[in-house]
């Protein structure tokens, strides 16, 4: 009956995740190498240097006539400078030669006149615009020199990063490998999808919250199923997690009721068990954090947005380590909140927030919420407000930061 007197003492949020860290010790994952064609979103485990100059050559940035730029002074409309066409490999004084975006420079060119500032009669150019020297031509390594850092480590490459690995020649690129996450379902009141829950039963929606989160940030989650409320059941599948995986993350069972088992059996199976169990956030207050052969272990409320708030807090920031990005951060924006919102001393409160831009003016909209087991008080919102432990609230019209999970509506009229 202790166990349902509840929480005698409760960790703050940066001290629960100092213990975990400083007793953890998370490092980089290894390296594999992938072509450039599977590489968006992964994480480049090296710094890569820029094996050639780019661009290789003086290139032209437009279409147009390669000119010696002096040739050129004094254009205009109505007073124009004749050029004679060449087709020759270099340009002489008084010669234009037609080249077009992405063509070698000829020599003896110093600029590159836009097609739409000439007048092509027969075998002469007519220049209305003077060009000055350099204009509308990218010189040699203008972009990188040969040895550049091209892409620090740590970079989460996108589609401009796959584009200039191929502008660099690069078919493959070394990156961290992705963290494998075991997801485990604890419950006796769980049924998986697909499968029709009786009157007392609800479908684990939890298991799609996790892997989806664990997915963005590019790790892999592997489920290995629901474990009912038995301690055997419970153990069996942590030690099917610390076997196939990096992590374990187990939602539900973490509360202090008879049959909230995942702490207790997590702390049978070795040292150092459980680090912290009970952490002063709202929601999330349930959350316990352990370490197993070597291993996080992460221990989440069985409501699916303190399930989803415990990640953001405590799982994100270990799986970032695992990428060798540990620096990388979700967008945030300053806005106003438009309504007053109660804190809870002594706790830190994760606020879902609609945030609107509303003609340039950006505003944070609290998401009405009675638990944190409503899911639609994320689908609603797109990211959240931190409200300290030292506040009772926040006021109406104050500037908050908003860290953002999904883009700002835009509100018309």
């Amino acid at each position: 009956m202790a166990r349902l007197k509840g929480f005698e003492k409760l960790t703050n949020v940066d001290d629960a995740l100092s213990i975990f860290l400083n007793a953890l010790k998370p490092k980089k994952l290894d390296a594999e190498s992938i072509p450039i064609a599977d590489a968006l979103e992964r994480v480049a485990a090296e710094d890569m240097a820029a094996p050639m100059d780019l661009p290789r050559f003086d290139r032209s940035a437009v279409d147009g006539y390669a000119i010696r730029a002096d040739d050129t002074f004094g254009a205009a409309q109505f007073k124009p400078k004749t050029l004679e066409a060449s087709h020759e490999k270099i340009v002489h004084k008084g010669q234009a030669k037609q080249i077009w975006t992405g063509n070698p420079v000829p020599e003896g060119a110093t600029a590159v006149v836009m097609l739409e500032h000439t007048r092509k009669m027969r075998n002469h150019i007519e220049v209305v615009m003077p060009a000055t020297p350099e204009e509308n031509i990218s010189r040699k390594g203008e972009d990188f020199k040969k040895g550049d850092i091209a892409i620090q480590a740590g970079t989460r490459l996108k589609a401009h990063h796959l584009g200039l690995l191929a502008a660099l020649g690069t078919t493959e690129v070394d990156v961290v490998r992705k963290p494998r996450v075991a997801i485990v379902s604890t419950g006796n009141e769980l049924v998986d999808l697909g499968r029709k829950p009786s009157p007392n039963q609800i479908v684990n929606s939890n298991r799609f919250v996790i892997a989806g989160l664990c997915q963005e940030l590019d790790a892999e989650p592997q489920y290995l199923g629901i474990a009912r409320d038995s301690e055997k059941d419970i153990h069996a599948k942590i030690l099917e997690g610390l076997a196939k995986a990096d992590a374990v993350i187990t939602t539900g069972g973490t509360s202090v009721g008879a049959a909230d088992l995942v702490p207790i059996v997590a702390g049978k199976l070795g040292k150092p068990g459980i680090l912290v169990h009970g952490v002063a956030m709202r929601p999330g207050m349930p959350t316990a954090l352990g370490i197993l052969k070597r291993k996080p272990v992460f221990v989440l409320s069985g409501y699916p947005v303190a399930a989803a708030v415990g990640f953001e807090v405590f799982v994100r920031p270990i799986i970032l380590i695992m990428l060798g990005a540990p620096n990388e951060s979700r967008p945030w924006v300053q806005a106003q909140l438009t309504r007053r919102v109660a804190g809870a001393l002594g706790r830190r409160v994760y606020l879902r927030v609609r945030t609107i831009d509303e003609k340039g003016k950006l505003c944070a909209e609290p998401v009405l919420t009675k638990g944190s087991g409503l899911l639609s008080s994320l689908t609603k919102a797109n990211g959240y407000v931190i409200i300290p432990e030292d506040r009772e609230g926040l006021g109406e019209g104050e500037a908050v930061t908003v860290h953002l999970f999904s883009s700002i509506t835009r509100k018309e009229n």
